[in-house]
């Protein structure tokens, strides 16, 4: 859901399904369990966040999940990773399907992650961002006991001011400066996307979260672009002026994050790198995926406990993944 305007700038289609699952139902689908479903793929930092905020409020008993592969065509994300290639639940192959059946031909990009209606078989929504707040502020009856506040009513401002600029500079930044179609275009992006570094850079340099002295929403938004930053942005989008290993501040940050339950987790480092190397032909047209980087660091001693701050404020971490969920041993760090 993107394309490269004339002047070359990287613009993304924001015009998603926006219909939300609420706690009253006001747009006809309420809060059930059991009666949805989340598509999502490891390798996309969008569905990334949806799988994070899903496992640490413990919804995994009351929205079941669907993981596509890492690669797809032009046509759509697949569930390749399924026996036999479809979904257990949805009975599709092509997520594509779903789309379809909302909408027929569905005439825009098919994108994870999507929460699926699974007595009609249609996507409901597809507004990732959307999707992490309701399931903050929608699904709170079924929130785990011991859920942290992602998306605590007196910091939403701060949060949506501070996600807002990690959305445009950074999770968007990457894919302007990679998707760039001429070198102007390329130099600001690299520009724009280096100046909120350091802004982050100095905000955490002080903190150990982003707002406040929990893990909040901005935080999932951020760790989701830091954890693909090394293996996919620096060197496949041109992100280079710095590798995430080589800022002091965000790699710790990065790091315990990755090391909090919930978080490090849901990374798959082997499927990441495969959807980026593969499926990006006009940038990697060889569609070699390479080896590196070492990941052992991302389980090194981070420090930043010497900030204060409670990750879960007064709850708890979640549990021990899912059985069925988990990222295989050899595609995680260490």
């Amino acid at each position: 859901m993107a394309y490269v305007n004339p002047k070359g700038d990287f613009d993304r289609d924001t015009d998603y399904l926006t219909d939300r699952i609420t706690a009253d139902g006001r747009d006809g689908y309420p809060v059930e369990p059991g009666r949805y479903r989340l598509v999502v793929a490891r390798a996309c930092p969008w569905a990334n966040r949806a799988i994070i905020v899903r496992r640490l409020l413990g919804l995994e008993d009351v929205l079941s999940i669907g993981f596509c592969g890492p690669t797809h065509d032009e046509r759509s994300w697949t569930f390749d990773l399924d026996p036999g290639g479809v979904d257990p639940v949805l009975g599709i192959h092509y997520l594509r399907d779903a789309y379809d059946k909302r909408i027929p031909d569905y005439p825009k990009g098919v994108t994870v992650p999507a929460i699926v209606d699974v007595p009609t078989g249609e996507v409901v929504t597809n507004d990732f961002a959307q999707i992490t707040l309701d399931l903050s502020t929608e699904w709170t009856a079924h929130h785990r006991e011991g859920a942290p506040q992602l998306y605590p009513q007196p910091l939403r401002a701060e949060i949506d001011e501070v996600a807002q600029r990690i959305y445009t500079e950074v999770n968007n930044g990457v894919y302007r400066c990679g998707f760039a179609g001429s070198q102007d275009a390329y130099d600001a992006a690299y520009d724009r996307l280096f100046t909120a570094l350091d802004w982050l850079t100095e905000r955490l340099g002080k903190q150990r979260y982003l707002v406040g002295d929990t893990i909040t929403e901005a935080d999932v938004r951020l760790f989701t672009t830091l954890a693909r930053f090394d293996p996919v942005y620096h060197g496949h989008f041109k992100c280079n002026r710095s590798k995430l290993t080589e800022l002091p501040v965000l790699w710790a940050y990065a790091r315990d994050l990755f090391q909090t339950p919930g978080f490090g987790d849901t990374v798959d480092f082997v499927q990441i790198k495969a959807h980026y190397y593969i499926v990006h032909t006009d940038i990697n047209p060889t569609r070699v995926v390479p080896k590196g980087p070492e990941l052992g660091g991302w389980l090194t001693p981070h420090g930043r406990e010497a900030l204060g701050g409670r990750p879960f404020g007064d709850g708890t971490p979640p549990g021990p993944t899912k059985p069925g969920e988990e990222v295989p041993a050899g595609h995680r760090a260490g």
